[in-house]
């Protein structure tokens, strides 16, 4: 299964050197690909959510450096991805100098190239504007897994690119508290173009409750 290839110039190094804030609405309507052996899909960016390393108390890196974080601590521009849910992968832009975690979140976009190969990893049903509806279906969509963690995202050769749109974001970025998030949830740090039919619904983290049963126990 094939797809066409578009050829785009990675975004430079220079744009993530700045805080995830500033980066993420720039990342509208630019675009993330990926090719491997089946194919390029790419995916036109309509939706992200910034994290400030350890200032943020909603950041993996909010604790310090560990490895699963690692890459949020190198260069600008790298991908870290990471495995939530024992059963997802999500993808980041990696922001601001080596040695300082800061990172993007990429939450959904349009599938702009290879459609049908992500439709085959999505499912055969599946309709064009949910192909890369969230953070866990783009990286399906795209075929990305663990082993793209700390990939370059701003290297030409790289096989995961991160690169300039066609026009930049077509449309009004509007913002919200990020999505989901126990902590730090009111910070109006997710940045979406208003009106796109592929940006996922926004979700308020719902604490989950104790049941107190007959017997004194607990569940929630």
């Amino acid at each position: 299964m094939s797809s066409p290839t578009r050829v785009r110039q990675p975004l430079p190094r220079s744009f993530f050197d700045r805080p995830a804030p500033e980066v993420a609405p720039d990342l509208l309507g630019e675009v993330v690909e990926h090719e491997t052996p089946e194919g390029l899909v790419a995916v036109r960016l309509t939706e992200v959510e910034a994290y400030e390393g350890e200032a943020d108390p909603a950041s993996h890196a909010y604790r310090g450096r560990s490895p699963r974080n690692a890459t949020m601590y190198g260069d600008p521009g790298h991908v870290y991805v990471y495995f939530t849910y024992g059963m997802h992968f999500c993808m980041n832009a990696v922001c601001l100098p080596a040695g300082r975690a800061s990172a993007v979140l990429l939450r959904a976009g349009e599938v702009v190239d290879g459609v049908p190969l992500a439709r085959h990893r999505r499912g055969p049903s599946t309709a064009d504007r949910d192909l890369a509806r969230g953070p866990a279906r783009l990286t399906v969509a795209l075929g990305v897994r663990g082993d793209e963690d700390g990939a370059d995202g701003c290297a030409a050769d790289s096989a995961l690119r991160l690169c300039r749109g066609p026009d930049g974001a077509s449309g009004v970025v509007a913002t919200s508290p990020r999505t989901g998030v126990a902590t730090a949830a009111e910070v109006p740090w997710r940045f979406y173009l208003s009106g796109d039919p592929t940006v996922s619904p926004y979700r308020r983290h719902v604490p989950k409750r104790r049941i107190r049963r007959e017997d004194g126990s607990a569940t929630e």
